[in-house]
This record gives structure tokens, C-alpha cells and sequence, in this order.
């Protein structure tokens, strides 16, 4: 389902001997494969399984709302929140990031395809940022909550002045989602950090114009 790299379940020999875990398959031989954990990051060779797909329910949220449709994924791939993936509709190819895996008895962070009934995910190839924005002079009044419309990879870099749409703002913190991965932190707020939009759950500016914007 990973749109950068093939992934399978597979037991590891230096940490899980007893069940499978995700590995990521780094190059197909003949016979043998090998592979790296992603729970320890051990590299070693494994016979894969056949690939037998399996259809499963996803549910993508986008703006607000939702859609329900089908996808095909390798029975035995290891699923994870944070993970994203390409789903096609009837318009459009979307790009998806899952953000939740249902299983028959509840939810969980990760799990073989076979075992889920349901991919909850998000759209993150355009995405709605909420902004607080508060006056340059510091003042609480005048503060407005903002809607910004952003592609996905549209990177906010804390201290760096923006313009966007006619609308100029200085990034002051940022606060990442917790499906996000790779920040150390879930509030960035020391110049120079860092945050793709799709990351971002909620960003403060200090306002540097009064008219609304959007970078769509």
C-alpha cells in the first residue's frame, strides 16, 4: 500500500522470532528477498509469500468530509498509522495517509492486512490548515482564526516571513499531528524548525496584513 516501498509481514530472528512484523523488502532475488525490519531495523534474506491480495473498506476524510471506497492490498503487507498511500476515485487519484486500522475487535497503529476490516485515513495531498493569527504589535485584539488551503508539501518554517495570496505572516510555532512522523516534538517553536502542511495540526503567525488569503 506504501507508494515508496514494498512492505510484508515477516517474523524477525533479532526481535520478534514468534510473530510477524513489518519489513520492508530492499530488493526481490531469485528464491530469496532481502529485507529489513522496521521494528529494529534488521537486514536479512527471506523467502517472501505468495502475494495474495485482499479488498478492503477505506474511508478517506478530506475537509471536513468523507468517502467510502474499495482497494486491493497484499494480504500479508504491514499496515501503519502514518503510512501514506495512492487510492483512485471516480474524478481523481488521491493521496491518502492512514490515520487509524480497524480490526474485529477495535482499533489499533498497525497490523498485516489480512486482519483489517477498515483503513480510516486522510487526504494530505491538498490540505486545510488552521491558523491563529495574531496582530504584529502583540495586542490579543485582533486575533483571527484562519482557513489555509495548501498543497500537502507546502513547507512553514518557523521565524520565516511568508506571503501567500496577497497576505504577508511570519511563522511563530507550529503544532504537528499526531499521525505525523519524524518530528521530535509535536509543538515546533525555535526558528528554523520546520513542518510540511500536511503535518500541521494547527499554526501561529504574527499577522503582517488585515485581508483574507488563500494559496489555492
Amino acid at each position: 500500500m506504501s507508494e515508496t516501498s514494498r512492505r510484508v509481514g515477516l517474523s524477525c530472528p533479532a526481535c520478534s522470532a514468534d510473530r510477524p512484523v513489518g519489513h520492508e523488502v530492499l530488493s526481490e532475488g531469485s528464491g530469496q528477498a532481502t529485507v529489513r525490519c522496521t521494528a529494529c531495523g534488521h537486514t536479512h534474506k527471506r523467502s517472501l509469500p505468495d502475494e495474495r491480495t485482499v479488498s478492503r473498506r477505506v474511508v478517506v476524510s478530506q475537509e471536513g468530509e468523507s468517502f467510502t471506497t474499495t482497494t486491493e492490498i497484499p494480504a500479508e503487507e504491514a499496515l501503519s498509522v502514518g503510512e501514506e498511500f495512492l487510492i483512485e476515485t471516480e474524478k481523481a487519484f488521491v493521496t491518502a495517509r492512514i490515520t487509524s486500522l480497524e480490526l474485529e475487535g477495535g482499533r489499533t497503529e498497525s497490523a498485516p492486512a489480512e486482519a483489517v476490516e477498515t483503513v480510516w485515513s486522510r487526504a494530505v495531498g491538498n490540505v486545510v490548515v488552521d491558523v491563529t493569527a495574531h496582530p504584529k504589535s502583540g495586542a490579543r485584539e485582533g486575533t483571527r482564526s484562519l482557513e489555509l488551503r495548501v498543497p500537502g508539501d507546502y513547507e512553514f518554517v518557523v521565524g520565516e516571513a511568508d506571503e501567500l495570496g496577497g497576505e504577508s505572516f511570519t511563522v511563530e510555532g507550529i503544532y504537528v499531528r499526531d499521525d505525523a512522523t519524524g518530528y521530535e516534538f509535536d509543538k515546533l517553536g525555535y526558528d528554523g524548525d520546520a513542518a510540511l502542511a500536511k503535518d500541521v495540526k494547527r499554526l501561529y503567525v504574527r499577522d503582517e496584513s488585515t485581508t483574507a488569503w488563500s494559496a489555492w
